[in-house]
């Protein structure tokens, strides 16, 4: 049986750690169960830097350092694998997660230490990639679901692995094997109070997959949205559509998972990764999160605080509050004060902007009317609506801008946006893709170690503005400061000409794109 290390990459430097990493949690009592020896290094919740790193590298003769994770994550990533070779060189180095089943290709043409990438769901495709380990003579052309290289260096993706259909065979979480210390002390999230003031918070996936088409967004195989592809060489590549296979976990197996946390950790609160549960409430004809939620107070779940109608006080409260993701489109009154019922503290709405002409252009299923009828509904039901917005859309310009602080004024909203940010993996990144490099010069990886959390610009997709220009507009919309907006429109239409042409009554010739910064 195999020595398994997982390495958990920095991720949010800027931030504190305050999430397990779910899929590394589940593969692990994965592995363990079949006899596989796991240790996790945590190196995003500990920081401990390079040194300590290389410490953990040497301290077993391991067969295999398993890293993963989101794009953002990659610098971190880079210099995982990069120290695993050059400090334990026998070990097989594996990679997986969003990063590399986005650009599988690009990946193990970047990162040459990585000896084998598993491509979309690793449920399946990593345990038998242990297999073929112990049995010695590991015929990787044989396992579907993963990249590797052969003895001339080529790289080879193998056909996609099919998605595990019953996700209720998944054990729950190894989160014993994580620091959570670390964790619980960061439980707090600033979404309600009952987050605010959370101590013990742990996160679940109850789904996989959301049946929207948001052109910014991307599900990287879990949604039934990938599949190999020939190239017009001849190889085989990954691409991205529109095919869905909806996959959420019983009511009885979250409700469970959730008690277990409890009796197990303590938790006082649960976060749902999921990316949009009223998805799944839809495909379960409108049963699932109601389901969730009898039988969250049945198991004694319910907070004490919501049952009694009494302040929130994490001192005398019992039970368990949580938080998750919505859509305006898809939620309604009734199921809202169900899950309030239950001890929803706070829904996540990606309300991404308020202007009709911009929602149209964005795949998302929504519009300003429905986003602010779920702000009122979810309002009157007492739950927390967080919205999301982004500006910097590609067609987006100084209408749309002011049809977002409008709304914010009607509203009495306090947002500050994300930037638009084509995502490798989303539609996005592929339609602006040589805008993309241009920005970075022709250098994808530079690309690749820039991107962050959308908290600021990396690669500007917008049509209309520059990356300065976002910036500044940004902050005069935070301020409300309409007046300066006007004037930066009239400075903006001489500096491209626009009132001369209207003037001539002709079509103004806008530039295609903003001027690379």
């Amino acid at each position: 049986m195999a020595k398994v290390l997982f390495v958990n990459p920095v991720i949010r430097e800027e931030d504190d750690p305050r999430h397990v990493p779910y899929g590394m949690a589940l593969l692990a009592p994965i592995l363990m169960k079949e006899g596989h020896l796991v240790q996790v290094y945590d190196a995003n919740a500990w920081r401990a830097g390079d040194g300590v790193l290389a410490q953990i590298l040497r301290a077993d003769r391991w067969d295999v350092i398993a890293v993963g994770g989101i794009t953002t994550a990659y610098r971190s990533i880079k210099q995982i694998v990069a120290m695993a070779k050059t400090v334990a060189p026998r070990a097989l180095v594996v990679a997986g997660g969003g990063f590399l089943t986005s650009m599988p290709r690009d990946i193990m043409r970047f990162l040459p230490q990585v000896d084998v990438g598993v491509v979309g769901e690793a449920f399946v495709s990593f345990p038998e990639v242990l297999r073929r380990l112990d049995a010695g003579h590991p015929a990787w052309g044989e396992v579907k679901g993963i990249a590797w290289r052969d003895p001339g260096g080529r790289v080879i993706v193998n056909p996609e692995q099919p998605l595990l259909e019953d996700i209720d065979s998944l054990p729950y979480p190894a989160w014993d094997l994580f620091p959570l210390e670390v964790y619980f002390k960061n439980s707090m999230a600033l979404f309600s109070e009952e987050g605010m003031l959370a101590r013990r918070r742990l996160d679940i996936n109850a789904s996989y997959g959301c049946s929207l088409i948001c052109r910014y967004c991307f599900h990287l195989g879990i949604a039934g949205d990938m599949e190999m592809v020939e190239r017009e060489d001849g190889e085989r590549d990954v691409a991205f559509g529109y095919k869905r296979e909806i996959r959420y976990h019983s009511p009885r197996y979250v409700v469970d998972l959730v008690k277990h946390a409890r009796d197990r950790f303590g938790v006082d609160f649960i976060g749902f990764l999921d990316e949009n549960m009223m998805t799944m409430h839809q495909f379960s004809g409108k049963k699932w999160l109601t389901e969730i939620s009898q039988l969250w107070i049945e198991a004694g779940l319910q907070p004490q605080c919501v049952r009694d109608g009494v302040p929130h006080d994490p001192d005398r409260c019992a039970g368990v509050h949580w938080g998750g993701t919505s859509h305006a489109t898809l939620v309604s009154e009734d199921l809202l004060h169900a899950i309030k019922k239950a001890g929803c503290s706070h829904l996540v709405y990606g309300y991404e902007t308020f202007s009709p002409r911009v929602m149209k252009t964005i795949g998302k299923g929504a519009t300003p009317e429905t986003n602010e009828r779920s702000l009122r509904w979810t309002m009157a039901a007492g739950i927390r609506p967080i919205p999301n917005q982004i500006i910097g859309f590609p067609d987006e310009d100084f209408d749309s801008l002011r049809d977002n602080v409008t709304a914010w004024n009607r509203l009495g909203l306090q947002v500050k946006p994300f930037f638009a940010t084509p995502y490798p993996g989303t539609e996005w990144y592929y339609k602006y893709k040589p805008r993309i490099l241009e920005q970075y010069d022709g250098d994808l990886e530079a690309f690749l170690l820039d991107v962050g959390d959308a908290t600021r610009i990396t690669a500007n997709i917008c049509k209309k503005f520059s990356a300065v220009e976002l910036y500044g507009l940004r902050e005069l919309m935070v301020h409300r400061d309409q007046r300066r907006l006007d004037r930066y429109e009239a400075e903006w239409n001489r500096l491209h000409g626009v009132d001369a042409a209207r003037a001539a009554g002709e079509r103004p010739v806008l530039p295609a794109r903003a001027p690379r910064v």
